[in-house]
């Protein structure tokens, strides 16, 4: 499911896709709906434009895996927009299925396999656990964000082509994983400091583990 610009829906709208992404299934008129087996909820937001818009509820911004800002593509990525566009006879683009279901099932299962030594355990929960102490963080790293943690460094590791994981892939997580889960302090925010500056203080100060090779 795409939800583009997800904060201009209404919070009871939101709530609903909450249970849709905590749950798998929907409800209507009090009977419950299964959804479909992988159920993915992919969401835009528009970060220039505010009006009528919703803040999304904390506890459905932790149900969002990752997050990550787009941003504007680089030159050679604007002339191959218009170069598609140019050979297209509709102003509606077109979409190709690039993955069977029974495929996608395997490649949800790759990360499964990727070993994480207790060392790199230790300092992906320390890690997270030192979002609750930062002094300008109201609201820190729940222990599902953890867990969502656990699952995306394992992927990045599967990414790179390797069945373990490293210091590095914490690293490379840390911000898209746990940024979006923070809530600063109102004087934080008044300061200009972004839950991405938390994180990136918090990366420099906890030590990394050395591990045996």
């Amino acid at each position: 499911m795409l939800a583009d610009e997800i904060n201009r829906a209404p919070p009871k709208t939101q709530a609903a896709l909450l249970e849709a992404m905590e749950e798998g299934q929907v409800t209507v008129d009090g009977d419950a709906y299964a959804l479909p087996d992988p159920f993915v909820v992919i969401a835009t937001q528009n970060p220039v434009e505010m009006d009528g818009t919703f803040e999304l509820p904390v506890a459905q911004k932790d149900r969002f895996a990752v997050k990550t800002t787009l941003g504007y593509p680089d030159r050679s990525g604007e002339l191959e927009l218009i170069e598609r566009r140019a050979s297209r006879r509709s102003k509606s683009a077109s979409v190709e299925r690039v993955c069977t279901p029974e495929r996608l099932d395997q490649l949800r299962e790759a990360p499964e396999v990727v070993r994480v030594e207790y060392a790199v355990r230790e300092y992906l929960v320390d890690v997270a656990r030192a979002t609750r102490e930062h002094e300008g963080v109201r609201t820190g790293v729940s222990p599902r964000g953890i867990q969502k943690f656990f699952e995306a460094v394992r992927a990045h590791a599967a990414l790179e082509g390797r069945d373990y994981a490293t210091p590095d892939d914490v690293k490379a997580m840390a911000l898209p994983v746990l940024s979006h889960r923070i809530v600063v302090t109102p004087d934080a925010r008044v300061d200009g400091v972004a839950t991405t500056d938390v994180v990136s203080a918090i990366l420099s100060d906890v030590p990394v583990p050395q591990l045996n090779t």
